[in-house]
């Protein structure tokens, strides 16, 4: 066994015990999620004023500052997720993402979850409204938690 599963199995959280995260918890660790990832991005973009007259440098049909910025955002959430099973906005409300199956997250897992998940909301803007699947779910699931098998629980 690895040093790794083995941190992971003392850390496991059992069924019996297991307080899946609401609608509004995860609502207000997402905003907090949202205010870093634009505090970030405007660290990352603010230099891009300087440049070419403070015009928007077009690449195609978008911005440069448009690509950064939404490569820091599915970044972030993939990378912290992954390495901490949690984005900053989740540790500070006491959250984490588990699989269904109480396995450590697999890559597949995460880019099913933030990825896909994600890309499906904001593409389809009317799907945002299907966030509200949380709150009526038993185990608290939204749409991009049942495509990943996963789950948001309290830690």
């Amino acid at each position: 066994m690895s040093e790794e599963q083995i941190k992971y199995d003392i850390a496991k959280p059992s069924a019996d015990t297991t307080r899946y995260a609401g609608f509004w918890m995860r609502f207000w660790a997402y905003l907090a999620d949202m205010v870093i990832v634009f505090s970030i991005n405007g660290i990352l973009l603010s230099p891009l004023n300087f440049i070419n007259g403070g015009k928007p440098i077009g690449i195609a049909y978008w911005s440069l500052a448009g690509i950064i910025s939404v490569l820091v955002l599915y970044l972030y959430f993939l990378l912290m997720t992954k390495y901490y099973g949690q984005t900053l906005g989740k540790m500070i409300f006491g959250l984490k993402v588990i699989r269904k199956d109480l396995q450590p997250l697999q890559w597949s897992d995460i880019v099913f979850r933030e990825l896909v998940g994600r890309f499906f909301y904001r593409v389809l803007f009317i799907a945002q409204l299907l966030y509200i699947v949380v709150a009526f779910d038993d185990k608290k699931q939204g749409i991009h938690d049942m495509i990943s098998d996963t789950r948001v629980i309290h830690q």
